[in-house]
Parts: structure tokens; sequence; C-alpha cells
């Protein structure tokens, strides 16, 4: 079974992407949404979280994510050891996961795929990108994240001319239906090439 990885800046709208894919019926992995649950259900995650970043990560046993991302956006070294807890974690529920499906290919939708070397794992990577401008508007519609907030968790991302070279597909997200016809012609591809 291949493994196609998918990526693309905040707000490029990868996993508007990814589920296009999953209306095929590709299965589709999203990593940051396990992350979340890991960090919700997994009592070692939550244990070694607590160590890290203190009792206020979480809140009624839910992670408090804005506290969180206050801590680690803006300190380096406590995102590297962050991504240290939650990264292994996800990737070793995800080998389990692959495990029982059954088709050709599966997609493992992940925001910073490239830069944690993740898309070694994969056969193929598909880069979804956008406009800065989209992304932004993207961004303010979706959540009510500032301007400055949204760059900090744009910073720790490469750009989009640096994933390019790592890329094996390029998807450029503006028009929905022409997103949707890209996906199909790949996902053909894919199946011929499976």
């Amino acid at each position: 079974m291949k493994v196609l990885g998918l990526t693309g800046g905040i707000g490029s709208g990868k996993t508007t992407v990814a589920g296009f894919f999953g209306e095929l019926g590709v299965p589709v992995f999203i990593a940051d949404t396990q992350a979340k649950k890991l960090m919700e259900e997994d009592k070692e995650v939550r244990k070694q979280i607590i160590a890290l970043l203190g009792e206020q990560a979480y809140k009624d046993n839910i992670p408090d994510r804005r506290f969180i991302a206050s801590r680690v956006f803006e300190d380096k070294e406590q995102l590297e050891h962050l991504n240290a807890i939650i990264h292994p974690a996800v990737a070793s529920h995800f080998e389990g996961w692959k495990k029982k499906q059954h088709t050709p290919y599966v997609v493992y939708e992940a925001a910073i795929l490239f830069e944690k070397g993740g898309y070694k794992k994969c056969d193929y990577n598909l880069l979804v990108t956008a406009p800065l401008e989209e992304k932004l508007k993207r961004l303010k519609k979706r959540d009510d994240s500032t301007l400055e907030e949204i760059k900090a968790r744009m910073d720790h991302q490469w750009d989009d001319e640096k994933k390019k070279r790592l890329a094996d597909f390029i998807i450029e997200n503006i028009d929905l239906s022409t997103t949707r016809k890209m996906v199909l012609q790949l996902h053909e591809t894919l199946l011929n090439s499976a």
C-alpha cells in the first residue's frame, strides 16, 4: 500500500483537499486531528505535556490550546520538546491505522510534513499552495486568531518555495472546482501506478 503525504502551509486548504480524497473513498489520516485526540486521551502524552508546560496546559482534563500555543510559538525549544512528545505518538498510531486499511493508497495529511522529515516515509508527496492573501482571508474567517498569532504559526513552517523542491505533486488551491478536478486526476494517476 502506497502513502501519499499531503501538506501545505496554514490556510492553504490542505484539509479541504484531504476531504476531496476522502470523497473518492481514499482513507485519510489527519495528523493534527490525531495529535489533538492523543493530547486529550493518551495518559502518557498528557503527563509529558504537563511536565513540560505545567498544570495550566490542561483545564478540566482538556488541553488549553491557546495557553499551549502561547508558550510554544514564542519559544522554539519548547516547541521542539512538544513535538518530540506528540510526533512519535502520532507516527505510531498512523502505522496501526494503516494496517487496517485495504486500498491501493492512503493519504497522510500533516502540516509540517517536510519540516520534520515525515515526507521521507511517504511514497509520494503533495503540496497544496495558495497566495498569501487567500491564506490570510481563510484564516481570519476560520478562527478568531489575530494577525500576529497567524504570522507566528506561519513562521514555524517552511515557505512554499522550499517545500516545492521536495513535492512530487503541487495543487494551487484557489478555485475549489479546479482543485477538485486536480485531485481526481491525481487519484487516477495514483491508482494506475499502484
